[in-house]
């Protein structure tokens, strides 16, 4: 499994993907990463592109002590943090509903599933039409 993430600055955006089996471990690497960044900001806006996991570890447990890690940095500063969850097969769209139940109560996220590009890109606020766009003009 894979998951990177990218930092769009000049969006106010961070761009994750996952490609294979969605390993928690490499989850909380990667976050722990984005956490220490330099670029990391309070209130980016998270696109999560789910559209290449092929599987996903079964620990709810982990899940959860890992969804509270992240609700510790995205409510650390008085606004909301937008997390857009980019869903198109039943597998990602699956996992995309799980994670977003761990998301109730908390008024400081804002977690949303959308199963096109173009959706996930006009709920953040962005005029291009699909990731590659984006990605190609971002700074």
């Amino acid at each position: 499994m894979s998951v990177t993430f990218r930092i769009l600055p000049d969006r106010g955006l961070v761009y994750v993907r996952y490609d294979g089996i969605a390993v928690l471990e490499e989850t909380f690497r990667a976050f722990d990463a984005y956490a220490r960044h330099p670029q990391q900001r309070p209130g980016q806006k998270q696109l999560v592109d789910l559209a290449g996991i092929t599987g996903v570890e079964q620990d709810y447990v982990r899940l959860m002590a890992l969804q509270s890690r992240k609700a510790d940095l995205f409510s650390a500063h008085e606004g909301q943090t937008m997390i857009v969850y980019y869903a198109p097969t039943p597998l990602s769209y699956d996992l995309s509903k799980m994670v977003l139940r761990s998301w109730d109560g908390l008024d400081s996220i804002v977690a949303l599933v959308q199963q096109t590009e173009a959706g996930a890109l006009a709920l953040l606020g962005l005029r291009e039409r699909s990731f590659a766009a984006l990605l190609q003009t971002a700074v």
